[in-house]
């Protein structure tokens, strides 16, 4: 495999693995990356669906022996629940924890707009869910936006932690305020479904917070 295939098929890995993408959506990403990154010459679009066809039918094959609820599936049913708690917990809300915040922000301004406001966000940006995927545990980050105060920052963490728990996610923090929540035995098991809801779709999380603070 040349450094460009290898290239390609990591972002392939990760975007099958995810879950959150058809393979037509994937397959579409794909070949937009081979032309913006110039693979062309190396990676053909027959090689790229082979790819993404085999790695699909590994990772059904390995759902088929997996045990529910899995660590992902536990992890949505607690951002649901800080959701409820209005906290902004957002699944991969772009690959950088800027990417991040301006999600959030934007979250904010809705409920902003609809009288009500958020006491922290929780999230996990894309090198996150890249480590998750690779069986490296997930890091997620959190904070209280526009709060400099580290006694409102460590209470939220706890609340948070607090949430996690309760879902049965083994957790780490060293308990400093700049600090991530670490979830060190994760497992990132995810197949997408077109059933499914959307867990890139925010406004599942606008309207959770709405519903139970309005």
């Amino acid at each position: 495999m040349s450094e460009d295939q290898k290239f390609i098929f990591d972002s392939i890995y990760t975007q099958v693995r995810s879950g959150f993408y058809s393979i037509e959506d994937i397959q579409t990403s794909i070949l937009d990356e081979i032309e913006d990154n110039g693979c062309a010459d190396e990676v053909s679009e027959e090689w790229a669906y082979e790819q993404i066809e085999k790695v699909y039918e590994e990772l059904l094959q390995e759902s088929k022996s997996w045990h529910h609820p899995n660590h992902t599936e536990r992890l949505i049913a607690a951002f649901d629940e800080m959701a409820e708690n209005k906290i902004i917990a957002l699944h991969f809300p772009g690959y950088t924890n800027e990417d991040g915040e301006y999600e959030v922000e934007e979250v904010e301004r809705t409920l902003i707009d609809n009288d009500t406001k958020s006491v922290g966000y929780c999230f996990y940006n894309g090198e996150d869910l890249e480590k998750a995927i690779k069986g490296e545990g997930l890091y997620l980050h959190f904070q209280k936006l526009n709060n400099v105060n580290d006694v409102i920052t460590k209470e939220l963490a706890q609340k948070i932690i607090q949430i996690l728990q309760k879902h049965q996610l083994e957790v780490e923090w060293n308990g400093k305020a700049i600090s991530p929540i670490f979830l060190p035995k994760f497992v990132w098991q995810k197949v997408y479904n077109e059933e499914d809801r959307d867990l890139l779709n925010y406004n599942s999380v606008i309207d959770m917070i709405l519903e139970y603070h309005l």
